[in-house]
């Protein structure tokens, strides 16, 4: 969740991050009445990798690969009423420090929260560093190794039953909460896909690599959202990153959650919301994950033919 030089002050708030919860079976009977909830492995999920075959050292304690670093597991839910159009958009969200899919499914009601967007899209979690205190993502972090975890969703998809038709991948959103920043960056940067990618949604997650979202919107205009709080270890980053495009003379909104207006989200590409919420807050509580949703360039599945 943290990066490695400013955790000191927030360790705390990872007390309080939902653990692993229920087995793939039992999540996939829960959230069945809103949709098909698919939990599967992928070849080319973020773990394992080579450099976490030994596990992971942090501060003094050793964070096993068999326990934290095997789980190839990428949750993938299709919402009831989703049209076939010949494309998928898709919304892939990273999970932060000492959490998990079934954690981030649960603890942040995504799933509920997607299904409240409308969108005529699919919703990726893949699972990152289980339970531990690490940014790192695996080989998603390589080059192209987005590009091949696209290539396997497409072809997982085609082979799932829930569509009939043929389809290429279209539009993507990144969104990430606290360590989620790092693969995020990666995937812009070396990914095989930046062009493809639309959106990014940070909650609370921009530490650093600030540079590499930048040149990200700089070949391929999009929307940055970029929520922080007081105490999470990012607002530093986010004032920097606001004063670099205030010297580029490059216009953002900057704003208040409190006053924030939602059309707001809709007219501006870079937005910097500053919230009052606390860490762990800022994905769920204010259900801010689907109002980034309704306002994303994606398609209504209600006003779809």
């Amino acid at each position: 969740m943290l990066p490695t030089m400013k955790v000191s002050f927030a360790l705390l708030l990872l007390l309080f991050v939902p653990l692993a919860v229920g087995c793939a079976a039992s999540l996939e009977e829960t959230y069945a009445p809103q949709g098909q909830l698919i939990v599967t492995q992928f070849v080319s999920a973020p773990f394992p990798h080579p450099t976490r075959l030994a596990g992971h050292n942090h501060k003094d304690k050793l964070y096993p690969a068999k326990d934290h670093y095997s789980d190839s597991s990428v949750a993938i839910f299709v919402p009831n009423g989703f049209r076939e159009t010949g494309r998928v958009d898709v919304v892939i969200h990273f999970h932060g420090w000492n959490n998990t899919v079934g954690g981030t499914l649960e603890g942040f009601q995504l799933i509920e929260q997607f299904v409240a967007g409308g969108k005529n899209a699919v919703l990726i979690v893949p699972e990152g560093p289980h339970n531990a205190p690490d940014s790192f993502g695996g080989k998603l972090e390589d080059p192209d190794g987005f590009k091949r975890f696209v290539e396997e969703l497409a072809a997982t998809l085609k082979q799932s039953g829930a569509f009939k038709k043929g389809f290429v991948v279209g539009n993507i959103i990144l969104s990430g909460h606290s360590g989620g920043y790092r693969v995020i960056s990666a995937i812009l940067d070396r990914g095989g896909l930046a062009a493809k990618v639309k959106e990014v949604w940070l909650f609370d997650a921009l530490y650093a690599e600030t540079e590499k979202f930048l040149a990200w919107s700089d070949k391929h205009p999009g929307r940055l959202i970029n929520i922080y709080t007081d105490g999470g270890g990012t607002k530093d980053d986010a004032e920097a990153m606001m004063a670099q495009l205030t010297k580029r003379g490059t216009p953002f909104l900057a704003v208040t959650e409190a006053n924030l207006v939602t059309h707001q989200l809709r007219t501006n590409q870079f937005v910097f919301i500053h919230t009052d919420l606390g860490h762990n807050d800022v994905v769920a509580k204010r259900q801010q994950f689907s109002l980034y949703l309704q306002t994303s360039l994606l398609a209504d599945s209600k006003l779809l033919p």
